[in-house]
């Protein structure tokens, strides 16, 4: 028992030395917790709304474009407001938002985004993909890096 009971720790210590650190900038890098300095000066493109994939031609994006501050587009309208990203946490402040109006099925996924974006709790890189999981999505936003 006690053998069966040393593998077991054994195993679940070798498991936990295998997750990666924060990122140190280097290109290629990858990260399990992104810092706010990370991800600093970046943009993103989001392919899929906690499972719901997007709209062909219509463009959801995020940028960190200066410490503490986030912006992008919607799917139809600009955003921009505050963000906090700290050990693997992020929260957004509330979100101003341009008010165009577009086809029913846009402005759809915009709200959808939004309201995604104001329940976001926390915030993981996995190989290129940036993963912000959020209250009542079973599956995280998946934003790739634009550019």
């Amino acid at each position: 028992m006690r053998t069966l009971t040393a593998i077991f720790i054994i195993l679940a210590l070798a498991s936990c030395a295998g997750m990666p650190g924060q990122t140190t900038g280097k290109k290629g890098e990858t990260t399990a917790f992104p810092t706010a300095q990370s991800l600093l000066g970046t943009e993103w493109i989001l392919e899929d709304l906690g499972g719901a994939g997007m709209l062909d031609r219509v463009q959801a994006t995020l940028a960190f474009p200066e410490a503490g501050r986030v912006a992008g587009s919607s799917s139809c309208n600009r955003f921009a407001g505050s963000v906090e990203v700290g050990n693997g946490t992020i929260r957004f402040g509330q979100l101003a938002s341009t008010r165009r109006a577009c086809v029913p099925a846009v402005m759809d996924q915009e709200g959808k985004y939004l309201k995604a974006l104001e329940g976001a709790e926390r915030v993981a890189m996995e190989g290129p993909y940036l993963l912000i999981y959020s209250k009542g999505l079973e599956k995280p936003l998946r934003f790739t890096r634009k550019g």
